[in-house]
């Protein structure tokens, strides 16, 4: 029964969402979702767009990843590593450009970014939208105005997601929601990925600061928040994550 509220609670946000998108139908055309490192923001992009389609929208989804400058012309840290974390690493020219173009109802040929050369590919991945069809975009920079800058602000819908806590240890310890995310974060390298444990946990200080510095100031800017904790998950991310946390020495 806990589960089937969870979810019916979770989905119920979507509903309200979507709800608010269709009563502003002839103004939005591009959605916008971001939020912090395993937040659920694909998961939740998937979902609104099955309820923004029972309104009658067709959707489609365009991954800000694709439109990545070409690896040697990546912004670098001052130890050298590439800083794929910071909006200068998107195309952002490519990116507006194509989005205008989107909007004015011309035929696009999307890119294709191939992390194993390093560049964009442009093969058949065409788009055209038309007057009932909206555009989902989710990623790190989606609430940075500069993202899609080309685009006037009344045609953009914010969405902040984040597992906000729900529960506590004891009456002054609470479930932290970046433990929440980091849990998520190691089941989910490890599954997709081939991560260990310890590989994961050796990212987050880098990760945690790229949500402090290119996420949270963004956050107040949002259309709304979708809270995307379910109360039973800690049981559930149990079963997957604790194996592999003892394999930390």
């Amino acid at each position: 029964e806990i589960i089937r509220l969870a979810e019916a609670s979770f989905e119920n946000q979507l509903v309200t969402v979507s709800s608010m998108i269709n009563n502003n139908r002839k103004n939005i055309k591009v959605v916008l979702i971001a939020g912090p490192s395993s937040s659920g923001k694909t998961t939740t992009s998937k979902k609104l767009a099955v309820y923004l389609q029972t309104y009658g929208f067709r959707t489609h989804s365009i991954s800000v990843d694709d439109y990545f400058l070409d690896r040697k012309d990546s912004p670098k840290l001052s130890n050298g590593e590439y800083d794929f974390e910071s909006l200068k690493a998107i195309d952002l020219n490519l990116f507006n450009k194509q989005l205008t173009k989107l909007l004015d109802g011309e035929k696009v040929l999307l890119p294709q970014y191939n992390f194993v050369l390093g560049k964009k590919e442009f093969k058949n991945k065409w788009l055209e939208i038309k007057d009932n069809d909206i555009i989902i975009i989710e990623g790190l920079h989606a609430l940075n105005d500069e993202l899609t800058m080309a685009i006037e602000r009344k045609n953009k819908f914010y969405i902040y997601i984040s597992p906000l806590t729900q529960l506590n240890i004891d009456n002054h310890s609470r479930i932290h929601t970046s433990d929440t995310r980091r849990l998520r974060r190691i089941i989910r390298d490890n599954k997709t990925r081939g991560h260990l444990a310890s590989d994961t946990l050796n990212m987050w200080k880098n990760i945690r600061e790229g949500e402090e510095k290119y996420i949270f100031p963004y956050q107040d800017d949002a259309d709304v928040v979708i809270n995307t904790a379910l109360v039973y998950e800690l049981g559930v991310l149990k079963t997957y994550a604790e194996p592999l946390l003892f394999s930390v020495k």
